[in-house]
């Protein structure tokens, strides 16, 4: 899709997708997930031992070898969520390449994006960890926002938990 502020890394047999609602100012600047300097997202996959080795903003293309892909709720837009109009959300989009690429689990980095998705559906408020229903096929994930914005709402333990759960994952 032309437009998109990063490109998707998406692929078949992921272990997990990460979807965010969409790119920071200083990823769509460096053109690189999770740029931000008070982002807690590369510290945190590596601490919870989702990836092997520290590795940063400039590493996310190769992290399908790790069974991780990426993707935003709204691609074509960048900035602070607070500036995000439902019109940005492209959740149907969304959907169509989850479809595609049929990841064991979505896991939302962050309420906002799981909203955007999720909430209409079904009509509920949204808590961290598993959620009980599946999203075309793939197991959904909500966790707490590695943004430095959100540090007030941040908590490693569901990053924990999603952790233990993708490395029952076969890949």
């Amino acid at each position: 899709m032309s437009g998109d502020v990063l490109p998707d890394v998406l692929t078949s047999g992921l272990r997990v997708v990460f979807c965010g609602t969409q790119a920071g100012a200083v990823s769509a600047r460096r053109g690189a997930y999770y740029a931000g300097p008070g982002n807690k997202f590369w510290k945190t996959l590596f601490e919870t031992g989702l990836i092997p080795e520290p590795l940063g903003p400039s590493d996310f293309a190769g992290l399908p070898r790790y069974g991780i892909g990426f993707t935003d709720v709204a691609k074509g837009t960048s900035g602070p969520d607070t500036a995000l109009m439902r019109h940005h959300f492209d959740s149907a989009g969304f959907l169509a390449k989850l479809r595609e690429c049929a990841p064991a689990i979505v896991a939302f980095n962050g309420k906002r994006a799981a909203q955007a998705v999720l909430e209409e559906e079904r009509g509920r408020r949204l808590a961290y960890g598993l959620q009980p229903s599946l999203l075309v096929g793939s197991r959904v994930f909500i966790l707490p926002s590695t943004s430095g914005a959100a540090s007030g709402y941040w908590s490693i333990e569901p990053w924990r938990e999603l952790a233990a759960l993708v490395k029952e994952t076969s890949f």
